[in-house]
């Protein structure tokens, strides 16, 4: 028996499986900010129901360093760097991510100048050693670091992507004059090239360190208190791997996006056991919604990340983080997201949110501007009574009167229309989203079925999938924790990367084939600890490009030892890649790899999908008003989710109700009930 729990900005939402059978039991409490792990604990309580000694780990996934490194309340941190490169963390790339914004903003550098510091030393570009560190001045700089009250130090220095001696030079000086103090060598949590996005990352990663540190520490602690002493804690990784407590601690950098992953993993699990290789994995939940591709069975990565981004569209204006990362678009808009008029007197939805505290209007929390949430109400979306279950009533009055004095009357619009706006505004921006992020990425969704979930997805998928014209929806069962779902299907995993630049017909491949056997020999030593001698497999990739262009490409490496025999199936799948991205290839023109990648991963979890049963007979527990567009109020039925059996099939419009989320088909479809009790609408598209 496993748990996954996922912390999201509104809910808390925690799943206990066994394995033996596939039956799931779920549950989801208010978010604790203050400190996150309390509602963890108390969703843990919830499903543990008597049986703690069966249930062998909790996955856990959370957004803490994120916001942790948006809200800057990380350690004071310092930077060591070579002489001369002082502020190239501050230079970054010299780009401009917005060439006609005179007020242009960049993030603030998480180590600040004064806290910059340089050392006499220097790696060639070919990794030999023109001049080694003085030890006696990294003894003088670290004493000098204790008494500026600095509270971790992240380490970069030039070309230590190919030779990581001085680092290690420097880190060992650090330990042993400030001892317990936390330190990231780039050359550990990032050994590639390109000096600034190497620099940012291990700044990032330290900056958070301590508070991965006591974070994790202390629910690994009040799980086994819960739980029993063998009870394990693993985390989720950006990039859909699982990390234990204590390898999280020392790569924290790593869970930037573990929440979310964990949701394209699921998407990636249902969609394979059902049949789909592509699904357009969609999740929204009370602070954000995240649209992701899932291609041939596997979400897409990608080899960075940003975070703290100044404009959410807008790359280059973040913090770049180089850890590989479940490719998604983010955007502010979940059921929490506040509805006001800007200043041209416009509707506008997002990105500021409620969240949990004091959360929607309707929640009775001390709520005053209209959210999502409280127009989804306000159509008929959501039954009041039946909130979480009916654990938690919801204010209709409330709701109703504010988003008439908010936004009905300023807009001129009478009650429905001014909630359908904010509803319909919150589809189109959730769909444009997603149409760009295909884009983008060379793909054509107009035949990708869509996975939806979350707290407030199966409230707006219907809406979306219309606006983006796709073919299908699939509603899993228990669609609003599937996040935490999503934990137990993924394996253990780790990614390593070693950049070698070569030029791929003139390539050294006896020291290629090295580095890849010294990150398989790593990759074995890290999983060993934790799952013995179970199998392990590895995925290799490599960043290539064409002569003198700026960016990589990341192509799938085959197995076995690579040579000269090689070089045809490489250069093959290098041109594949490239066409479907930009639609041609450039003959005759020399291709170079920059990085050699490689993943290990230990076995997949039997997670099975639940079964479906027989239905009953009474599943309709009633009728309500809804609002449909172009038609107003119209008397639909509502069904009772648990009563709804293989086989069923429903005609749209109509409302199927559970738990923790609500399926609203506002317009027409056909619905059938799958043997796994996923709902499966396939969709009547206008011409």
């Amino acid at each position: 028996m496993r748990i996954g729990a996922d912390i999201g900005g509104t809910f808390t939402d925690v799943v206990l499986v066994d394995d033996r059978t596939g039956n799931l039991k779920m549950g989801k409490v208010l978010t604790t900010p203050e400190q996150p792990d309390d509602a963890v604990i108390d969703g843990v309580g919830e499903v543990v129901a008597g049986a703690p000694a069966e249930i062998q780990h909790v996955v856990h996934g959370t957004t803490l360093f994120t916001n942790a490194l948006i809200e800057r309340k990380g350690a004071l941190t310092a930077l060591i760097t070579t002489k001369g490169f002082r502020d190239a963390i501050e230079i970054g790339r010299e780009h401009r991510y917005d060439m006609y914004d005179l007020r242009l903003r960049r993030p603030e550098p998480i180590a600040q100048r004064r806290h910059r510091y340089e050392i006499a030393e220097r790696t060639l570009s070919d990794g030999s050693v023109r001049q080694a560190p003085d030890e006696a001045e990294v003894r003088a700089l670290a004493r000098a670091l204790q008494g500026l009250g600095i509270e971790a130090v992240a380490v970069c220095l030039m070309n230590s992507y190919l030779n990581p001696v001085h680092e290690r030079l420097v880190g060992q000086v650090l330990q042993d004059e400030l001892p317990g103090l936390p330190v990231t060598l780039s050359s550990d949590i990032a050994p590639e090239i390109r000096e600034f996005e190497r620099t940012s990352t291990a700044l990032c990663n330290v900056y958070v360190k301590t508070i991965a540190q006591h974070y994790l520490g202390r629910l690994e602690a009040r799980t086994k208190d819960v739980l029993h002493e063998q009870a394990r804690l693993f985390v989720m990784q950006s990039n859909g791997g699982l990390l234990t407590a204590e390898q999280a601690i020392e790569a924290p950098i790593r869970l930037v996006e573990s929440g979310p992953a964990a949701g394209a993993l699921a998407a990636a699990h249902y969609g394979q056991t059902l049949g789909f290789s592509d699904v357009l994995s969609f999740d929204m939940g009370g602070t954000t919604a995240k649209a992701c591709l899932i291609v041939d069975g596997e979400p897409l990565l990608a080899p960075e990340f940003e975070v703290d981004r100044q404009y959410q569209f807008k790359k280059g204006s973040g913090l770049p983080v180089k850890v590989p990362v479940i490719e998604m678009i983010e955007i502010g808009t979940g059921g929490g997201s506040i509805a006001e008029i800007d200043a041209l007197g416009r509707l506008k939805v997002g990105p500021k949110s409620a969240g949990s505290v004091p959360g929607p209007i309707c929640y009775g929390k001390g709520g005053e501007q209209p959210t999502v949430t409280d127009a989804d109400l306000m159509l008929g979306y959501l039954n009041p009574d039946f909130f979480l279950g009916g654990d938690m009533t919801l204010d209709l009055t409330t709701a109703h009167e504010v988003i008439v004095d908010q936004v009905g009357k300023p807009l001129g619009l009478d009650d429905l229309d001014a909630a359908f706006g904010i509803h319909q505004l919150a589809n189109e921006a959730m769909a444009s989203a997603a149409r760009i992020h295909a884009i983008e990425r060379g793909r054509d969704i107009s035949e990708f079925p869509m996975f939806a979930f979350g707290g407030a997805g199966p409230v707006h998928a219907y809406g979306v999938a219309r606006i983006l014209k796709l073919p299908k929806i699939i509603y899993p069962f228990g669609a609003g924790v599937m996040s935490a779902i999503g934990f137990l299907t993924a394996p253990l995993a780790f990614d390593f990367v070693r950049s070698h630049p070569v030029r791929l017909k003139t390539a050294d491949w006896p020291n290629v084939n090295d580095l890849i056997a010294e990150m398989e020999n790593e990759g074995r030593a890290r999983l060993a600890a934790a799952i013995g001698d179970a199998e392990i497999t590895f995925r290799r990739t490599a960043d290539m490009r064409y002569r003198k262009q700026g960016f990589d490409i990341s192509v799938p490496i085959p197995e076995g030892k690579l040579g000269p025999e090689r070089l045809p199936s490489i250069m093959a799948a290098f041109e594949r890649v490239y066409a479907r991205l930009y639609g041609h290839t450039i003959p005759d023109t020399p291709i170079d790899v920059m990085s050699w990648r490689l993943v290990a991963s230990g076995p997949k979890p039997d997670f099975k999908l639940p079964e479906g049963g027989s239905g009953d007979r009474d599943a309709q527990k009633g009728r309500r008003l809804i609002h449909l567009p172009d038609e107003g109020l119209i008397d639909v039925p509502v069904y009772d989710r648990y009563r709804l059996g293989t086989g069923d099939q429903l005609d749209g419009p109509v409302i199927v109700e559970e738990r923790e989320s609500t399926v609203v088909i506002n317009g027409s479809g056909r619905i059938c009930v799958d043997d796994h009790r996923n709902l499966i609408v396939d969709l009547e598209l206008p011409s």
